[in-house]
């Protein structure tokens, strides 16, 4: 069995930033790792065909985890499909997360569909990490900064 999330969002900045968002190791490794963890890029290739490699560490108990994939489907400003995989042999199976960008009058609209989440991972606990990281995700990508 696997599950499936899905989230909805508008941020106040241009799709292309937020597309920069998830293509840019340093902003991925500020954004995407929950509340209480720090994350790991080993690696990013953000081209069709190409992999990432990231490990989340639990800043209490110091314990990681680390998963990667590859690109699906990359189109600037607009989509990513990914596939990701955990390391770790209770966790088995390989999710695919599709992000689509539309511009819209005050921003990007965004929706984010994971599937193929390992059962013994709670949807719910998906939800609220995913919740937590698109907040972080806002604060990193909303501001404009000219400088």
């Amino acid at each position: 069995m696997t599950n499936t999330v899905t989230l909805h969002r508008v941020l106040r900045c241009p799709p292309e930033r937020v597309y920069r968002a998830f293509t840019t190791p340093a902003a991925m490794a500020k954004w995407l790792p929950p509340h209480g963890f720090t994350a790991t890029v080993h690696a990013m290739d953000p081209v069709v065909g190409g992999e990432w490699r990231m490990s989340f560490t639990n800043l209490t108990t110091g314990h990681s985890h680390s998963f990667g994939g590859r690109y699906l489907a990359l189109e600037p400003g607009r989509l990513l499909r990914y596939t990701a995989t955990f390391d770790d042999p209770n966790l088995p199976g390989e999710m695919q997360t599709t992000v689509t960008l539309e511009p819209v009058f005050c921003g990007t609209e965004m929706r984010v569909e994971q599937t193929g989440i390992p059962d013994v991972i709670p949807v719910q606990a998906c939800y609220m990490g995913w919740q937590e990281s698109l907040t972080l995700l806002a604060l990193l990508a909303e501001p404009e900064i000219n400088q």
